[in-house]
């Protein structure tokens, strides 16, 4: 456990994929540990005098609001940044803002649209970088979402997950941790909407130490039958609004709805990233009905980020 905690320190959170088998499970250990101790009412100022800057180039409720306070709670500062605030929205080299940023602060969260900016933000920095979203990936929602999973089947190995929706970074961040944990994966998405075919391979790989199953199909029916976790996400992400009567149409057939959900098992579990479009990708009786998980979920980002927060700065 010590060496685990020894190899993290310092590490940058940029996809799960970067992470060892043993990595994920103690992260997500961590968050459990944490999350007793928040829930017993005992302090846990594992980050005190430490602070955090929180880049955002694309608005969040849950990223800010679960960094901010996870800041708070683990006995540290959160530094909110948006373009404007910075240089970096006004010209200013990312390289530049992570030399500097890396004087100043002990850790730097971004919530962003490249992945490549994402990296080149590790590359330079000398503190821990933390991916708070970008077009490619979300590891910190995937690690919210394994939280919740485990707290409502009690393990997360040989379970059966649908993603249902957009071959997104919500869907490349689940194959990346489903390959980790050994839970077997159907994403069902439209032609043209598949998974990047890279993140993929790269999980197919990955899967091979754990024996799990990544199925890519194009029928929402074939992905959620049997399954033990239900899982959506909008159809038309940030930087997408232009394509949104299009991508409404093509995805009709891939809402979760009581008709499709009722082909999952009968102890079926619900999740969404939140914000949730309504009658789109997701119906009232679903999110709000008694096999959702989504309320849950949400909280356990504060969870989940605390453990990745305090085991890497």
């Amino acid at each position: 456990m010590e060496e685990l905690r020894k190899k993290l320190k310092g590490k940058d959170f940029l996809t799960l994929h970067d992470f060892s088998v043993e990595e994920v499970q103690f992260m997500l250990d961590e968050a459990v540990r944490i999350k007793g101790l928040q829930k017993s009412g005992i302090p846990h100022p594992y980050l005190r005098g430490k602070t955090l800057a929180m880049i955002f180039q694309k608005s969040s409720t849950r990223t800010r609001v679960s960094f901010e306070v996870a800041m708070v709670q683990l006995g540290g500062y959160a530094l909110f940044l948006s373009p404007k605030d910075i240089q970096m929205g006004r010209g200013e080299s990312i390289a530049d803002t992570a030399r500097v940023l890396s004087r100043f602060v002990d850790g730097i969260m971004i919530r962003t649209y490249a992945q490549s900016q994402v990296e080149e933000l590790a590359h330079y920095a000398t503190v821990p970088v933390i991916n708070g979203l970008t077009d490619l990936t979300h590891p910190c929602q995937i690690l919210a979402d394994f939280l919740t999973i485990k707290e409502h089947k009690g393990r997360l190995a040989g379970l059966r997950l649908a993603y249902v929706g957009d071959g997104n970074n919500i869907a490349h961040s689940l194959m990346y941790g489903c390959a980790k944990v050994g839970m077997n994966i159907s994403i069902a998405s439209p032609e043209g909407y598949k998974p990047d075919q890279k993140v993929v391979e790269l999980a197919k790989q990955d899967a091979l130490a754990t024996g799990a199953r990544i199925e890519i199909v194009t029928d929402p029916v074939q992905a959620v039958t049997g399954a033990d976790v239900v899982v959506t996400d909008v159809w038309t992400s940030m930087g997408q609004e232009a394509e949104y009567d299009l991508r409404k149409k093509i995805f009709a057939p891939y809402q979760l709805n009581k008709e499709l959900c009722a082909l999952a098992k009968e102890d079926y579990i619900s999740l969404h990233c939140l914000p949730a479009h309504r009658g789109e990708e997701v119906t009232d009786e679903i999110i709000d009905g008694p096999h959702s998980a989504v309320w849950d979920e949400a909280e356990n980002r504060l969870h989940a980020q605390k453990a990745v927060l305090a085991l890497l700065m």
